[in-house]
């Protein structure tokens, strides 16, 4: 077996309350890396099309890869995998944290649930031994609270928890399962899945070492990797102040969606606004202690003492840039005792902060638009940035009660309820947008539309190279960016297989991690090989959703986020993306019919998915 692995995998019935393991073969680990690469081949191979998401056919894997439980850096993520209730299609979530060396440590690459279970439970895993305990003394605590309560109860104050609070248990199409008390695998309705089989949580010891072939080469990496971050701008800006780093300056240069992104943030939030949501401003009265997770370097995360303003939380995190803008310029709001209410909301009930804010959003152009009354939002006061209407509104999402129960689900979902306000979705087929404008950065309206996992901003492509202003060419030129956009996507199905985390780039070469899973696995990880493999992951991602009946013409992203019609101020002025040109040259290269969005055959059994070419072509 090569190295990175624990070689077993465990599959649990939630029905039957049933556990078997099964040994990973090394062509498994080896062509498919790890992470959703294992976890899309299982569920393609094992899940039937067209299974109901939240139905007991349906499946739910948390997978861990190669570099979680190794010393090398970056190896902190974990991925959640499962059909989304949201978009209908193929769902994978990334977290950091401790959770996914810890899985891996006490013996498991992944674990997969089926079924549903007659009663709340939670699995507990410790060493190798795995069995699931009842979890109804859990069910209604928060995902803080059930970390507490489980480390108490299985004596073991190192635990690691990926646990659902009540905005899961309530199937919550926003909801998500927390790690370390602030860390989630947010997106597509990971939480709702949880939720409906009656898994409250996993829980994690373990002790054990990972092998990997070459921990000396390992060693010399990272030295030559910490060596080179002392003079990045990057880096240090990152570690001090987290994702967060630019988030005053995003909502002024176009980065960030404001106004539920019909605004302009020099006209409609203004450079006063933007300073006060700059983590510049608020970690010098708030940040008690830098926060890595595992094997990092740079440490990008916070903890906070927050003790004044409205909604006085004590011990809390430094929200990140997602959270900040999602309830932040998006919805016109500069006050940060309101921000950080809300990201204590949304960490501890299980919700998914980008849906979140975007759901608000929504509710609140409406609302201002005379589409909703304020008889139909319970008597909240959705004006723009009404601080106080916008926690009233969230805390009902998370409690799931009134029109909160309505908008636990999405906004697409609350504009079918209502029958109205679909023309102010910004959504991707079905979820909601994250807080990157592709009027900035136009290869992020490819990956939002045409990603196997829509909607998603960190799926690599030509999108967060341009924001972060890299060398590749003027990004409004459309003529060919169909080569560089296929190897950067490539290039990043690796790193979240890998389990790398994506800052892996900005401190330094993102081609390390193809060194890293050589020392690791022991066998050639080259470029060609490295590509090769990503494009194998992301086909059989495609092919999943083409399974699906999810087809070209059903990829959707709102005008709105393309600048059809385009800003009238702003740096954004006149902007328009031609995101129909950018899906088509990146079809023609990674291998896809442009009418349909189907693999060609060719390209399959070239990638040695002959499995699913037969299975697309009978």
């Amino acid at each position: 077996m090569i190295g990175g692995y624990a070689g077993k995998l465990l599959f649990v019935d939630l029905t039957k309350g049933t556990m078997t393991e099964e040994s990973v073969s090394e062509d498994l680990a080896y062509k498919y890396v790890g992470g959703y690469g294992i976890g899309a081949k299982i569920l393609y191979e094992r899940m039937p099309a067209g299974t109901d998401p939240l139905g007991p056919e349906s499946m739910l894997g948390f997978m861990t890869g190669p570099s979680n439980g190794t010393k090398a850096f970056f190896g902190g993520r974990y991925t959640v995998v499962h059909k989304s209730p949201v978009t209908g299609g193929w769902n994978d979530a990334n977290s950091g944290g401790y959770f996914g060396p810890e899985l891996k440590k006490a013996g498991y690459d992944g674990v997969f649930f089926s079924g549903i279970s007659e009663k709340p439970v939670y699995l507990y895993i410790n060493d190798g031994k795995a069995e699931l305990r009842d979890a109804a003394h859990l069910w209604g605590k928060d995902a803080k609270e059930t970390w507490e309560l489980l480390k108490e109860e299985t004596g073991e104050p190192r635990l690691r928890i990926s646990a659902i609070g009540p905005s899961g248990e309530k199937v919550g199409l926003i909801s998500c399962p927390i790690n370390d008390g602030h860390r989630a695998p947010g997106r597509g309705g990971t939480g709702a899945v949880m939720g409906s089989k009656k898994l409250k949580a996993i829980a994690v010891r373990g002790t054990g070492n990972v092998p990997v072939a070459d921990p000396e080469k390992i060693t010399a990496i990272n030295k030559r990797f910490a060596e080179g971050m002392k003079g990045n701008p990057g880096a240090q800006g990152f570690g001090t102040y987290g994702t967060g780093v630019g988030t005053g300056a995003s909502a002024l240069n176009g980065d960030s969606p404001v106004k539920n992104w019909g605004g302009v943030g020099i006209v409609d939030f203004g450079e006063e606004s933007a300073e006060k949501v700059a983590a510049t401003t608020f970690d010098a009265k708030y940040k008690t202690k830098k926060y890595a997770c595992s094997t990092c370097p740079l440490g990008c995360g916070a903890e906070y003492e927050v003790n004044d303003g409205r909604w006085p939380l004590g011990p809390t995190e430094r929200p990140e840039y997602e959270t900040a803008a999602a309830f932040g310029s998006t919805l016109l709001c500069d006050e940060m005792d309101v921000i950080f209410k809300c990201n204590e909301i949304c960490n501890r009930y299980g919700m998914d902060t980008i849906s979140a804010g975007m759901t608000v959003a929504w509710a609140m152009e409406c609302y201002n638009n005379g589409i909703l009354s304020k008889e139909e939002l319970d008597g909240i006061d959705l004006t723009w940035g009404n601080g106080e209407a916008i926690v009233a509104l969230t805390q009902k999402m998370a409690d799931g009660e009134g029109v909160g129960a309505v908008l636990l689900n999405g906004s697409a979902f609350a504009a079918k309820h209502f029958g109205k306000g679909e023309e102010y979705l910004q959504t991707a087929s079905g979820i909601e947008l994250p807080m990157h404008d592709p009027r900035l950065a136009p290869g992020f309206a490819r990956t939002y539309q045409y990603d196997p996992t829509p909607g998603r901003h960190v799926k690599g492509g030509l999108g967060l190279a341009q924001m972060n202003n890299a060398p590749i060419g003027d990004k409004y030129d459309y003529s060919d960016t169909g080569f560089l956009d296929t190897r950067m996507t490539s290039s990043t199905e690796i790193t979240n297989s890998g389990g790398f985390c994506l800052f892996m780039s900005v401190a330094g070469d993102p081609a390390t991690q193809n060194e890293y899973l050589e020392a690791i696995f022991g066998k050639p990880f080259g470029p060609e090989i490295a590509d090769e493999t990503g494009l194998r992951i992301l086909n059989l991602r495609q092919a999943f959703n083409i399974r699906e009946g999810i087809l070209r013409k059903d990829m959707s992203i709102p005008s709105r986020s393309v600048g059809k019609p385009p800003l009238t101020a702003g740096p954004l002025e006149g902007v328009t993306v031609d995101n129909e040109r950018l899906g088509e040259n990146f079809f023609e290269h990674v291998g896809w019919d442009k009418e349909t969005g189907k693999p060609s055959k060719e390209v399959l059994e070239q990638l040695g998915l002959d499995f699913v070419a037969e299975d697309l072509y009978k």
